[in-house]
């Protein structure tokens, strides 16, 4: 190989690689309790959804509660912390006996992209419905940035479309970038293959009134990131750095069965 082969492969292992989104994943063992005896397991890890990894390490968020009727209460005790490849991940239990649709909501610390030079701070939440309800999923736990869910998040078909509104402060943020990714192969369902690079994550756009719509192709948890711009703030290295604030939603879809 000439010098100048040998420089140009340098020069291409010197470009970053083509950014996977990072995902806060808030997972329940089901979003529709049909049977309230036993406690709701809910999971949580920073990872690449679609790509199914790598995890990423998770420092214990600053704040882990539920919404339910307009109170809010906090959960941290209930967190526990384990080790999934090396990095830590979390997990919790809650119980409920009465009909009510809950909201979980996390608050992580900020993480710190190195290959991006920013700090990336991810609000997520998930709803939950207990004992067929079904009112109150709409409530807004007050996020710096929150998608408020237009379409009931629970309760989905593969194929339905799922449409929310991009708050950041409590006003909708007009053209706001959504990425959008599978939890692929998550309990058990066949594994989905990206075509592309340009597949694993979905983009849309929010209209002029943040409000964006999505199509879900396939059963599973689908999340949903609306990204905004956070303030700057100095980094590990003491320079100015980005800070990236995400308003995170899950919702599932489930397949389409016909009568036997």
């Amino acid at each position: 190989m000439n010098r100048a082969a040998i420089a140009f492969a340098i020069t291409l292992l010197s470009l970053p690689l083509c950014a996977s989104a990072h995902f806060v994943t808030l997972i329940p063992d089901t979003d529709i309790v049909a049977d309230a005896s036993k406690p709701l397991k809910l999971s949580l890890s920073f990872t690449h959804p679609m790509e199914r990894g790598p995890i990423m390490e998770m420092a214990r968020p600053k704040q882990f509660g539920v919404l339910r009727d307009g109170v809010k209460t906090d959960l941290m005790p209930a967190l526990k912390e384990s080790k999934q490849d090396g990095k830590s991940v979390y997990s919790a239990e809650y119980q409920q006996n009465t009909p009510g649709d809950c909201i979980f909501y996390v608050e992580p610390a900020p993480y710190w992209e190195k290959a991006e030079r920013k700090y990336i701070i991810h609000y997520t939440k998930v709803i939950v419905d207990f004992l067929s309800f079904g009112e109150g999923w709409d409530k807004l736990v007050g996020l710096p940035v929150e998608i408020e869910p237009l379409s009931r998040p629970f309760g989905l078909y593969e194929g339905n479309e799922f449409r929310g509104v991009v708050l950041k402060d409590g006003k909708p943020v007009p053209n706001a970038t959504v990425e959008v990714e599978h939890l692929n192969g998550h309990e058990g369902l066949p594994l989905a293959e990206a075509p592309t690079d340009m597949h694993v994550t979905q983009v849309v756009k929010a209209d002029a009134s943040g409000v964006f719509s999505f199509a879900m192709p396939k059963a599973g948890w689908w999340g949903f990131a609306a990204l905004v711009d956070g303030e700057k703030v100095k980094g590990p290295d003491g320079k100015e750095a980005d800070t990236e604030l995400g308003g995170l939603i899950w919702v599932k879809a489930y397949p389409w069965k016909q009568a036997k």
